[in-house]
């Protein structure tokens, strides 16, 4: 019995760092449609994303299932809670992968300002940086990485918060960029959210190792009930 929990263990991660990879590469492909005002490309990440909801809630469903039949305890149950909590997140980084997809779709046509779009690929660049780093702290369960990759979070925010400036001044000096800087604004602030999502993957590869619920933003930790 201990053998063949221990597979659907290893299957549930496996199916996790499956996801993981699907999202990542829907976030570039939205960015990439993005900065490109590539309109095709941005329909494949929104027809893209059903599978990523498909995955998130047949996890969720083996998750509940293995607590039900299996009734886990300590590390094994923090191991599933884990993915239960994690897909979540990574759901809704594909949620945001999908509205940066639709931003592509209204902004075609309207004044480009290079300057801000090269902007805010170096700030997807970090975002991408940071999930693909995080999933990877995720699968080889290493607390110390997860730890290192949430500390990237604040040079995104401070990319994104430099973004939003550019943006200001742009609009103040040209109306015709209105439009476009508003999706610009938009993209900034869902990257933004991404990044903080995989922050949150970070907090529970800590919480996988040892129990305890990790606000690595700003260091607060406390016990898990």
């Amino acid at each position: 019995m201990r053998a063949t929990f221990d597979e659907e263990i290893a299957d549930l991660h496996e199916s996790f760092a499956a996801m993981g990879h699907m999202v990542s590469k829907n976030i570039k492909r939205a960015v990439d449609s993005f900065i490109e005002h590539d309109k095709a490309g941005a329909g494949k990440v929104i027809d893209y994303d059903p599978k990523i909801n498909e995955l998130e809630v047949q996890l969720e469903k083996t998750c509940f299932e293995l607590i039900a039949l299996q009734q886990p305890v300590t590390s094994d149950l923090r191991r599933i809670v884990t993915v239960m909590k994690a897909s979540s997140d990574l759901e809704r980084m594909g949620d945001h992968a999908v509205s940066i997809a639709k931003a592509t779709i209204k902004v075609k046509g309207t004044t480009r300002v290079y300057e801000i779009e090269q902007a805010i690929d170096e700030l997807a660049n970090v975002v991408l940086e940071i999930v693909d780093q995080s999933l990877h702290a995720y699968r080889h369960e290493d607390e110390e990485e997860a730890i290192t990759v949430a500390k990237m979070d604040d040079q995104v925010n401070e990319l994104s918060h430099k973004i939003h400036k550019q943006i200001v001044v742009e609009m103040k000096k040209d109306a015709d960029t209105i439009l476009g800087n508003t999706y610009y604004m938009l993209v900034a602030s869902y990257l933004e959210r991404i990044g903080d999502y995989a922050t949150n993957l970070c907090e529970w590869v800590v919480y996988l190792k040892t129990g305890k619920i990790v606000e690595l933003n700003n260091n607060v930790r406390k016990d898990t009930v």
